[in-house]
């Protein structure tokens, strides 16, 4: 019976950890949403290039991040997830 009592208690502390660190990382998600200034877009390769506002950095969007469509000169927001040969916008919407 103990046995079971402390792999329970150790796997419950596991769990604890994790939820508490993917929480953390999931609000810090939605907090750090980057605005943005589309440099251009090509619909038929379906990528392009956004400019960060706050700074120099450019992202790489490909069509699969999109929630709307976007265009040249348009201003968006996005989050950031790391591709395979880099940084990538993701969850890109249009703004006003």
């Amino acid at each position: 019976m103990m046995i079971i009592s402390s792999s329970f208690n150790w796997w419950g502390s596991f769990l604890a950890v994790h939820l508490h660190s993917y929480l953390q990382f999931t609000n810090l998600q939605m907090d750090t949403q980057i605005q943005g200034t589309v440099k251009f877009f090509n619909e038929e390769k379906g990528f392009g290039f956004i400019k960060h506002d706050n700074s120099s950095k450019e992202t790489f969007v490909h069509a699969n991040g999109l929630i709307d469509q976007i265009e040249a000169n348009d201003k968006v927001i996005f989050d950031v997830q790391e591709g395979r040969k880099g940084p990538n916008a993701v969850n890109v919407k249009r703004i006003n």
